[in-house]
């Protein structure tokens, strides 16, 4: 806890490009650098929504500040990630939620300390990786690296393939480049949506400096997304997400679009220049999980297939959703369908 309790901050213009611990005083006048650096480093601070523990990070124009009243959660650590499938030619992982898949093209250039404190998936996989070959396989210097092929969003969980090879990489590419592969989401949302495919063509900028749809099909990018409901529970629905097409955030936007934003969404969560819808279901972190995967083997031709159950933090909620829903309301109270 401190005493300036929880603020939002927009970043403007002449602040651009200055470090998140500059911003920070001018934001919190008196305030020293030594106590800024411990707001930061004791997991107060989210920039866009995720955790920031580094002072040297530079702002964008579009970011947004989140000094929180208690400290965040800690980012995951490499043991948190489960490896699900291994041969010499691909790796199939279970992303932990708040470990970013690799390097954004910006932070190419970070220091070693700075790729220490949030380190990403491709960076710690290869040890992982050698730590389980053990012997059989001693690589000496630095392990040969792994290649993403596909992403999944920080706060996004699940199944996620690596290859290990350049003829790996290019049959894998090649599948999700004509959408061949097979992948299946679980999210919570707001309120109750009938079974449907959505379609609309992504933008990077819908006009407000996030991505969104555009009734142009020359501007945009085809996304497909079918959803189908679970279980309806109380004024949130547990629903499947089947993407036949892999545009970047394409869930998200198409859920938060028809209405119905993922649990936990701090992006997506806001009509064009309107106001944030108010989220107030309590969930622990985005509410969207990978819990299917599948492909062919780049090299052997195999039909591959993984499923992983909805992950403890989620199904948790899912239960508390359930508990809550099973209360009786009180007198004059009306449940909506948020």
């Amino acid at each position: 806890m401190h005493e300036f309790g929880e603020r939002v901050f927009h970043v403007l213009p002449r602040q651009v490009d200055k470090t998140i611990a500059a911003a920070l005083r001018e934001w919190l006048p008196g305030v020293s650098w030594s106590r800024v650096k411990k707001l930061i480093e004791g997991r107060y601070v989210q920039v866009s929504g995720n955790l920031c523990l580094d002072p040297a990070r530079r702002l964008k124009l579009q970011d947004v500040v989140k000094l929180l009243a208690r400290p965040g959660q800690a980012p995951p650590k490499p043991q948190d990630v489960a490896v699900v499938y291994l041969d010499e030619h691909i790796v199939v992982v279970d992303k932990p939620a708040g470990m970013t898949t690799n390097r954004h093209r910006e932070e190419l250039d970070a220091s070693v300390r700075r790729r220490q404190l949030q380190p990403t998936l491709d960076e710690v996989l290869p040890h992982i990786i050698t730590r389980i070959e053990g012997k059989k396989k001693r690589h000496k210097g630095v392990p040969p690296p792994v290649r993403a092929v596909h992403r999944l969003d920080r706060e996004t969980s699940g199944l996620i393939v690596f290859a290990r090879t350049g003829e790996a990489e290019s049959g894998l590419m090649e599948q999700f480049r004509k959408h061949t592969t097979e992948r299946r989401y679980l999210a919570i949302i707001a309120g109750s949506m009938e079974a449907q495919t959505i379609k609309s063509y992504l933008v990077r900028d819908r006009g407000d400096g996030r991505r969104g749809s555009t009734k142009n099909p020359a501007e945009g990018r085809l996304a497909i997304t079918h959803v189908k409901p679970l279980e309806r529970i109380g004024d949130y629905t547990l629903v499947e997400c089947r993407l036949e097409t892999g545009r970047t955030h394409q869930i998200r936007i198409h859920l938060a679009e028809a209405g119905h934003p993922v649990c936990g969404e701090k992006v997506y969560n806001r009509p064009l220049f309107g106001k944030p819808i108010e989220d107030h279901s309590g969930a622990p972190r985005l509410c969207l999980a990978a819990v299917e995967l599948g492909f062919i083997h780049p090299v052997t031709a195999e039909p591959m297939k993984f499923e992983i159950p909805l992950p403890r933090d989620l199904m948790d909620f899912v239960y508390e959703l359930r508990r809550r829903a099973r209360l009786p309301q009180r007198k004059g109270e009306e449940r909506t369908d948020g």
